[in-house]
């Protein structure tokens, strides 16, 4: 009978040292809640730094289809224009002028756009890293599906 009173009483024991790590083990792991603002605040930074750059890119395409679309028009007045001529060697140098100036343009815009597009994403790039936010979070790696 003492034995078994032993064997009880050294269950108990282990028992209530069980549910007493149990206990400490819970009072000292940081709750979920305690990191999710953290990232929260990293994610809502990347955000940030998204919108900024999607602002950016907004503006610079369209100051380029603006760029463009007066360049068509003025192609278009010029070519207009040149077949109004009478003289075949004044219709073929108006025409070539017209699709001179219209190339220089286009190309003017391109790179006014490309120019703006790739100093956004650097800007993008700077703020998003300083964010520190978890892998995956940004979306740089869709930098090349911008025109």
């Amino acid at each position: 009978m003492i034995n078994k009173k032993i064997i009880i009483a050294v269950a108990s024991v282990g028992l209530t040292a069980a549910f007493a790590l149990t206990a400490f083990a819970q009072t000292t792991t940081p709750a979920p809640t305690a990191i999710a603002p953290s990232v929260t605040t990293k994610i809502v930074c990347v955000g940030t730094a998204v919108a900024i750059r999607e602002k950016a890119l907004d503006s610079a395409m369209t100051a380029y289809t603006a760029s463009m679309n007066s360049a068509y028009l003025a192609r278009a007045t010029a070519l207009q224009q040149a077949y109004t001529q009478t003289i075949t060697v004044s219709v073929k140098a108006a025409v070539k002028s017209a699709w001179a100036t219209f190339n220089s343009s286009a190309k003017t815009a391109r790179k006014t756009w490309q120019i703006a597009k790739n100093s956004a994403w650097i800007t993008y790039r700077t703020d998003a890293s300083e964010c520190k936010a978890p892998a995956g979070t940004g979306d740089g790696s869709y930098s090349s599906s911008d025109l």
